[in-house]
């Protein structure tokens, strides 16, 4: 489980199919063989920490299709966070890094020293859980919905987090991780659920023992020989 609040930005050293080298600094200690790292708001496990700040990361096929991380080369800057701390502050809102689809950047307008950023999403099923001020991760950065619209939703980000998160340099078309709102993923599936039409009394039962012995034969009339 995260906040959204980015640790620090790192940098992509190796990107090589499923290999994906970061380079780190605050975000290494705890960080050993088996942690989960953040990055970009995706949550992977460390599979080796090398010298000169090096983590490394196997970055599963169903990962490379739901995220923007396919898209990284060496070079790239990248947000990272470690997990929160049970019993710690929560400054940004409950992330837990797992991306519910891939937006696009339509405009990174710069508004004096703030920016307001907008971005499209391609899924209709993410548009739901999207509400005026409600929160969104970005990249892992946790954000403010400052207007929903009927394709995209606009974020005002300040100053501080232009200078701390890779939202700064982001550009017109760039691919990013959305996270929604773990509550209202919930309700969500509460509503569909109660949507659902519900089996007969006795249906269920029936459909069980059906699972397990298989479904009832025909009664032919014929006696055994």
């Amino acid at each position: 489980m995260f906040t959204g609040l980015v640790e620090e930005i790192g940098r992509v050293l190796e990107r090589d199919g499923a290999r994906l080298v970061v380079s780190a600094d605050r975000v290494l200690e705890d960080s050993d063989l088996g942690a989960s790292v953040a990055v970009n708001g995706a949550c992977l496990t460390v599979v080796e920490r090398g010298p000169g700040g090096r983590l490394r990361f196997d970055v599963g096929p169903e990962t490379l299709a739901r995220t923007a991380l396919g898209g990284l080369s060496a070079g790239d800057a990248v947000n990272l966070e470690r997990p929160m701390r049970l019993g710690g502050m929560v400054g940004g809102h409950l992330v837990q890094g797992h991306v519910d689809g891939v937006g696009i950047v339509a405009a990174l307008t710069r508004q004096a020293e703030t920016a307001r950023l907008t971005i499209e999403w391609r899924d209709q099923a993410l548009a739901p859980l999207l509400i005026p001020q409600g929160s969104v991760a970005v990249d892992g950065v946790s954000l403010t919905v400052a207007r929903l619209n009927a394709g995209d939703f606009e974020i005002m980000v300040i100053p501080h987090t232009l200078a701390a998160t890779t939202l700064g340099d982001l550009r017109k078309g760039q691919r990013v991780n959305l996270e929604m709102d773990m509550i209202g993923k919930y309700v969500q599936r509460i509503l569909q659920l109660k949507a659902e039409p519900q089996p007969r009394r006795g249906e269920a039962s029936r459909r069980r023992a059906e699972r397990i012995q298989g479904p009832r034969r025909a009664d032919t009339g014929e006696g055994s020989r």
